[in-house]
């Protein structure tokens, strides 16, 4: 597993590694950062990226030399490293290529989480001088690393971008990667910027994220959420200020708002991006059009190239489909199957095996009318 400086991996992998020793599995965490000080007692906390490359490169492949040693007496094993680093030294690799084919790692996992959550972080943690643009270049460049060397080693497929998002469900999620990859890897779609300002329409969709993360992997592109960031970027610069504060991690955190506006090419690449990643990477997508309380269907434009990319991929379509009127045919000829509730998906899916039992979801409204039109 991989990340930039500032995701905080080590605590989410050991709470990974509680849940699954808490259901009878043994996992073996190697945390390559702490290893690294602990081979090197000489150099100061937060230093070590400041030695010359070839001592830093010789402190990195004594530890893996370690690893190597002791990996196969372990069932399961957590590496927890970067795949790059841009320091003083410019950008540089953060692993040794004829190390990494002895290790020849199953899985290769970038974990990733929002820039504002990634800034309180470093500003909390770290003595680490950075802007927004900085922290988005080093998510990019781990996450290109990282791909890159999981396809040298091994192939398609076992590259995997994960968010953390709501810790119990990523968490949960990231276990049945690893113990369960039978389960089916799920990208739920929903609309996500223009319906903000609808409460009874956010818990509906919340509650529909909430029962796929119950029963499958989940990909959630809701756990990364920074269009939040420019859109109250935008309502400080309407009302003339040059300043404004998000609560992170418990903590209000301010930004400026022509810094956020000035990287909002960049946020809106990676979502871009991003979203096609975690598709490219699921079984299937569901999606969850709800009806707005104008009565017409919570469409984006987002949602219907999110359905568009799936179909094309020949992932599987399902789609649910609460409004009265009719779909169109782009997404009628898109879909695998449409269903009216998320009970009847969730049926479905029951009968095709894909879960083994479920609870009737309890949605604010709408979720309880069956037109069967779509059965």
């Amino acid at each position: 597993m991989t990340g930039q400086v500032g995701v905080d991996k080590k605590p989410f992998i050991e709470k990974v590694a509680q849940l699954a020793e808490a259901r009878g599995k043994s996992v073996r965490r190697f945390h390559i950062g702490d290893m690294m000080y602990h081979e090197a007692p000489d150099v100061r906390p937060g230093r070590i990226l400041d030695l010359p490359l070839t001592r830093l490169s010789n402190i990195r492949r004594s530890v893996f030399k370690d690893i190597l040693a002791e990996i196969d007496q372990h069932e399961t094993v957590i590496v927890n490293t970067h795949g790059s680093f841009r320091w003083k030294h410019g950008l540089f690799p953060a692993f040794d290529h004829d190390q990494m084919l002895a290790l020849d790692a199953d899985m290769y996992i970038t974990l990733v989480d929002n820039v504002d959550s990634i800034h309180e972080r470093l500003m909390r943690d770290f003595d680490l001088p950075h802007n927004l643009k900085d922290i988005l270049v080093w998510r990019e460049e781990e996450i290109l690393a990282t791909e890159v060397l999981a396809s040298a080693v091994r192939g398609h497929g076992c590259f995997y971008v994960f968010a953390r998002g709501v810790e119990q469900n990523s968490v949960e999620s990231l276990y049945r990667l690893i113990f369960k990859p039978e389960t089916k890897r799920v990208y739920p779609s929903f609309p996500m910027t223009h319906v903000m300002d609808m409460p009874d329409t956010l818990a509906e969709i919340d509650a529909f994220r909430a029962v796929i993360a119950e029963h499958f992997i989940t990909f959630d592109p809701g756990d990364m959420d920074e269009k939040r960031l420019l859109s109250l970027a935008g309502v400080a610069m309407r009302e003339g200020k040059t300043k404004f504060t998000v609560p992170v991690h418990g903590h209000d955190v301010e930004f400026d708002a022509t810094e956020v506006m000035w990287v909002a090419r960049d946020i809106d690449a990676q979502i871009y991006a991003r979203d096609f990643k975690l598709i490219d990477q699921s079984d299937m997508i569901v999606s969850f059009i709800p009806e707005l309380p104008s009565g017409k269907p919570g469409l984006s434009s987002g949602v219907e190239r999110e359905l568009q990319h799936a179909f094309e991929g020949t992932k599987e379509v399902y789609i649910v489909w609460e409004p009265k009127v009719e779909p169109s045919p782009f997404i009628t000829e898109t879909a695998t199957k449409i269903f009216p509730t998320v009970e009847a998906l969730l049926l479905h899916f029951q009968q095709q095996g894909y879960i083994t039992s479920f609870q009737k979801p309890l949605f604010t409204h709408g979720q309880a009318r069956e037109r069967g039109r779509f059965g």
